[in-house]
């Protein structure tokens, strides 16, 4: 086996196990995700998990950076083409909604909670989410056209924390008709700021 080839399957399993991690995550919490629900979700053996990551903690530390990439990847290819579309600020919106929502967000999530007690995630945690966050407001900023930084900034942390609660309090309510609603109001008032002279 060549060197490359070899490199292209400890980059698979690596892959393999840190998506397992997030299944995990998800289907199990934080508690009940064990390093052998890891191994024996991924379909790997032992020694191969422990050749990629030495201990529970540091495969969760590259859990942390492996989905602040992905929510961010998922952000950049929904918002990078927009462009002056007039529909900007709702795609925009809407891809923010998407990137805190669904199994990226919920394991992210279990590992927020945990951070608050464990400072080894928590160290990793925090700029992995400034980074994020960062390009996240970046973004938004392109897109938002408020041209006062205060108001921007007071709209993008409302934005923030609207998506954010509504994905967390998701499962607490059948009907998703008020998030839409909730969010159509954020961005009737983004609008107005838009407009005021």
């Amino acid at each position: 086996m060549t060197g490359t080839t070899r490199d292209l399957q400890r980059a698979r399993t690596r892959e393999t196990l840190l998506n397992a991690t997030i299944r995990c995550l998800v289907n199990y919490g934080y508690a009940d995700t064990t390093t052998q629900r890891i191994q024996d979700e991924a379909g790997v053996s032992r020694g191969a998990l422990l050749h990629h990551f030495g201990s529970k903690s540091e495969l969760l530390v590259a859990a942390i950076h492996y989905i602040a990439d992905m929510r961010m990847a998922h952000v950049t290819d929904v918002i990078g083409d927009l462009g002056d579309d007039p529909n900007g600020l709702r795609r925009m919106v809407e891809a923010v909604r998407e990137a805190m929502a669904g199994p990226l967000f919920q394991a992210a999530l279990e590992l927020w909670t945990a951070s608050r007690t464990n400072e080894e995630l928590r160290a990793a945690l925090v700029p992995a989410e400034r980074r994020l966050g960062a390009a996240v407001r970046e973004v938004f900023n392109a897109h938002v056209g408020i041209d006062d930084p205060q108001q921007a900034r007071v709209a993008f942390e409302s934005l923030m924390a609207l998506v954010r609660g509504l994905e967390v309090t998701r499962n607490l309510r059948d009907d998703r008709t008020v998030d839409d609603l909730v969010l159509q109001d954020w961005i009737a008032r983004v609008e107005q700021l838009r407009d005021a002279p």
